[in-house]
């Protein structure tokens, strides 16, 4: 039989709450992406693997506190814990391919669309992977032209966001990427709870998983420990708050001489006296001469 579904049991707390973590995760993680692109290659993968996990559990902690707003009437609700955090290393890992293909190949042209689509459809993966790990007593229909806009808006949010990250326009500059990337993953979750159909076959109680509230713990605890410290990795790195580019090494070109700032130092003026030449004499030893 049909019930009612309601997403928003506790009013707007629960959105609100997955909006600030979903900006929380993606402005760490973009500023970490950001600070890639100003670094060698050797410190390079750890910036981006960084900054995928920040994205993930960003997203992933969104999603689930917005889950628990999610109610079903006539029957109540339970978790898959394996599949739960299967989704959260789905996250990472599809976010952080995404990551990856920008921070390597920068962010325009075909690595910014790969990057986006992959790290969209992480997004994307993440939400139904742990749709799929609800249990109940009924059935989950979808409705599929709104699963496909779910989609295409994780899509777009992602490449987006990997734009706004490979600009390197300062740390202001990813603050309202974050802003926006939160505002289309939020709205991508709730589209897509839109497309959600429930069938109830009765009303007995499942016999496995743990309840929304029983996540809540380890989800709080994990996750948001692992973004505190990221944000602490943030703020005290000061290259990653003012996002400027380290200063271009000199380059030396054979048969052009490298100029230093300690050779512009002691250059001078060719009319300064001290850079005049004068002809050489030879002068004659002082000794007395007999007249």
């Amino acid at each position: 039989m049909h019930t009612t579904v309601h997403g928003f049991g506790y009013g707007l707390v629960t959105p609100l709450a997955a909006y600030l973590m979903a900006c929380l995760g993606g402005a760490l993680g973009l500023r970490c992406t950001a600070r890639a692109m100003l670094v060698t290659r050797s410190w390079r993968p750890g910036w981006l693997a960084l900054g995928s996990a920040a994205i993930g559990s960003g997203i992933w902690t969104m999603h689930f506190i917005a889950m628990m707003g999610f109610t079903i009437e006539h029957t109540p609700i339970r978790y898959d814990w394996l599949m739960t955090f299967a989704s959260l290393a789905v996250a990472i890992v599809m976010v952080g391919v995404g990551i990856f293909i920008v921070g390597y190949r920068g962010a325009s042209g075909t690595a910014l669309f790969t990057g986006g689509t992959v790290t969209g459809l992480g997004i994307a993966s993440m939400h139904y992977l742990g749709m799929a790990g609800m249990h109940l007593d009924g059935q989950l229909t979808y409705n599929t032209f709104t699963v496909a806009v779910s989609v295409g808006i994780a899509m777009a949010a992602a490449t987006a966001a990997l734009w706004a990250a490979g600009q390197v326009r300062g740390f202001l500059w990813s603050v309202g990427a974050a802003l926006i990337m939160g505002l289309a993953v939020t709205g991508m979750h709730y589209t897509g709870m839109a497309a959600v159909e429930v069938h109830v076959s009765g009303t007995a109680e499942p016999s496995t998983g743990g309840s929304p509230a029983e996540l809540l713990a380890p989800m709080l605890i994990g996750p948001l420990a692992f973004l505190l410290l990221a944000g602490v990795v943030v703020v005290r790195d000061p290259l990653m708050v003012m996002g400027k580019p380290a200063a271009a090494p000199v380059q030396r070109k054979p048969g052009i001489p490298a100029h230093t700032e300690g050779a512009r130092t002691i250059r001078h003026p060719a009319h300064h006296p001290a850079r005049r030449t004068r002809p050489l004499v030879h002068r004659r030893p002082r000794t007395p001469q007999n007249r």
